[in-house]
C-alpha cells in the first residue's frame, strides 16, 4: 500500500539547514539532502488525491515533463543517500504514466507531451532500470522493457524529409507550431536513450542511432565545433539558420550521452575527445561575475531575469547528467569536483529562506536567497548537492549485471540484486496513434532575443 503523504513520513526528521552544509562530511551532505528533497515533494499531493489527473504530475504552471524530471531527481535521492522514505510514492508516479502501449505516451497528456517529454521520462525509467529499482506490478513489463518501448515510438519518428534528418520537437500533427521545430533537446533525448540503451542491452542497433543522432547534430549545427549545444532551427528554412540560444540542460543532455558511449565502447578517443570537449564548452554556465567563480547559472535568461518556471530548473540537470558523466568516464572528475563542489555550496547557501531557513531561491551566485522560489529552485538544488555523494554507490549497471527485480524495498546501492535477468529488449518500430487529444497553450519556450521574448508556440 502506497504510504498516504509523503508529508507524514519526513516530519520526524530534523531540517538540517543547507546553508550550513560541510561538503567534505557524507552526514551533512545526506542531512541536507534530505531537507532539500522534502522541499521538492512539498510540491507534490497526487499520491494523496490519487486521481488520473493528479497522480505523478505537479501543480500548474508545471508541466508533464518536469513531472518526470522530478522522479528523476528523487531516483537519484533514493540512490545516493539510501533513505527509501519516498519510494513507494516514486514507484506508484512512474507507473502511472506509463500509458497503455508501456512507452510513455500518455493519453491524458497528450495536449503538451512532445519527444523532448517522453525523452525526459525515459531517463528516470533508465535510472530505476540501471539500479535495479523494484518494479513490483506483474502486468507492467520491467523498467528495461519500458525504455525500449520509448525508444521504439520515438526511432519512427525519425524524419529524413526535412533538414536531412532529426525529431521534431512535437510529435502530433495537430499541435502546428512545433511541428516546424527541430531542436536539441528532443534529439538530445534521443541521442542519451539511445547511447544508454546499447550499454544497458549490448545491442549495437542502439549504438549506430546514437552514432546516427550525433552525426546529424554536428551537421545541423546544433552542435558546433565548440562543442557548444544550441536550442535548435526550423524547418521552413530547412534548418539553414540555427538558433543559437542556449541552456545547460542540453549541454548536460549531449554530454551524459557521450559518455556513456565512452564507456560502453571501453574507451573509444572519439567519444572521450567529444565529452571532454562537451565539458570545456559547459564552462559558459559557470562564472556570471569575477566573484562568483564556478558557480552554475543559467545565462540565457538568469542575469535578465526572465527565465520561466521550466528554465527555473534546468540547471539541475546540467548538474545530474555531470555527477553521471564522472561515473563513465572518470578522467572528468577532478573538473567536475572543481565545478559542481563549489556550486554545491552555493546552491545550499541559496536554500535558506522561509520560516525554517529551507526553502531554495534561484539564483546560487549572490551568495544568499534571492525570495524566487519554486519546484524547479528545489531540484536543482537537490541534484547538485546529492550528487556529492555520486562517488560512493556502484555505477549504473549495464548489460548482463540489470534484473528484473520484484518487491517494495530497492536493492542496498551497494549490492546488486539477482533475480530473474530482463530479457535483451529488442528495437522494433511500433505503430502509433496520430490522434492528438486535447491540445492545451504551452509558452514555456520563450526564447530570448536581444532582451525580448519571442514566443515559439505550443507545446
Amino acid at each position: 500500500m502506497y504510504i498516504k503523504s509523503v508529508h507524514a513520513a519526513a516530519l520526524a526528521a530534523a531540517f538540517s539547514p543547507p546553508k550550513n552544509i560541510d561538503i567534505n562530511d557524507p552526514t551533512s551532505i545526506r542531512s541536507v539532502a534530505s531537507t532539500l528533497a522534502y522541499g521538492t515533494m512539498s510540491w507534490y499531493s497526487g499520491n494523496v488525491t490519487n486521481t488520473p489527473e493528479t497522480l505523478a504530475v505537479f501543480p500548474p504552471p508545471h508541466y508533464w515533463w518536469q513531472a518526470g524530471a522530478a522522479w528523476g531527481a528523487m531516483l537519484d535521492y533514493s540512490h545516493f543517500t539510501g533513505d527509501t522514505t519516498y519510494d513507494e510514492v516514486i514507484t506508484q508516479a512512474l507507473l502511472s504514466q506509463v500509458g497503455p502501449k508501456f512507452d510513455f505516451m500518455m493519453p491524458l497528456h497528450f495536449g503538451s507531451e512532445g519527444n523532448d517529454d517522453q525523452a525526459f521520462w525515459s531517463f528516470s525509467i533508465l535510472d530505476a532500470a540501471e539500479r535495479n529499482y523494484p518494479q513490483p506490478n506483474d502486468s507492467i513489463p520491467p523498467w528495461l522493457d519500458i525504455a525500449a518501448n520509448i525508444w521504439n515510438s520515438m526511432v519512427v519518428r525519425w524524419n529524413d524529409t526535412q533538414c536531412g534528418g532529426g525529431l521534431f520537437w512535437q510529435i502530433f500533427e495537430s499541435n502546428p507550431n512545433g511541428m516546424h521545430y527541430k531542436n536539441s533537446v528532443a534529439n538530445g533525448g534521443f541521442f542519451q536513450l539511445s547511447a544508454r540503451l546499447a550499454r544497458a542491452t549490448g545491442n549495437d542497433t542502439y549504438l549506430q542511432w546514437a552514432q546516427k543522432v550525433w552525426d546529424w547534430s554536428e551537421k545541423v549545427g546544433f552542435v558546433d565545433d565548440n562543442f557548444n549545444v544550441y536550442d535548435g532551427a526550423d524547418t521552413k528554412d530547412n534548418c539553414a539558420e540555427v538558433n543559437k540560444l542556449s541552456f545547460s540542460y542540453t549541454q548536460g543532455i549531449y554530454m551524459y550521452g557521450a559518455a556513456v558511449l565512452y564507456n560502453y565502447t571501453n574507451g573509444d578517443k572519439t567519444w572521450g575527445d567529444r565529452t571532454s570537449g562537451l565539458l570545456k564548452a559547459a564552462n559558459s554556465y559557470f562564472g556570471p561575475y569575477p566573484n562568483a567563480t564556478n558557480i552554475m547559472y543559467e545565462h540565457a535568461c538568469e542575469p535578465y531575469e526572465v527565465c520561466n518556471v521550466d528554465m527555473k530548473s534546468f540547471k539541475g540537470y546540467l548538474s545530474r547528467f555531470m555527477w553521471a558523466t564522472t561515473r563513465m568516464m572518470p578522467s572528468t572528475l577532478p573538473r567536475i569536483q572543481t565545478l559542481l563542489n563549489t556550486t554545491a555550496i552555493a546552491a545550499a547557501k541559496a536554500c535558506s529562506g522561509g520560516t525554517n531557513g529551507t526553502i531554495c531561491g534561484q539564483k546560487w551566485y549572490i551568495g544568499g536567497f534571492d525570495g524566487v522560489t519554486g519546484l524547479g529552485q528545489q531540484m536543482t538544488a537537490l541534484e547538485t548537492v546529492q550528487g556529492l555523494l555520486s562517488q560512493e554507490v556502484p555505477p549504473p549497471y549495464k548489460a548482463g549485471e540489470i534484473k528484473h527485480v520484484k518487491g517494495i524495498d530497492p536493492p542496498p546501492a551497494t549490492d546488486p540484486a539477482t533475480t530473474s535477468p530482463t530479457p535483451t529488449p529488442e528495437p522494433s518500430p511500433t505503430k502509433r496513434s496520430n490522434s492528438a487529444g486535447v491540445i492545451v497553450v504551452d509558452w514555456r519556450w520563450a526564447i530570448l532575443v536581444s532582451g525580448s521574448v519571442l514566443l515559439l508556440g505550443l507545446a
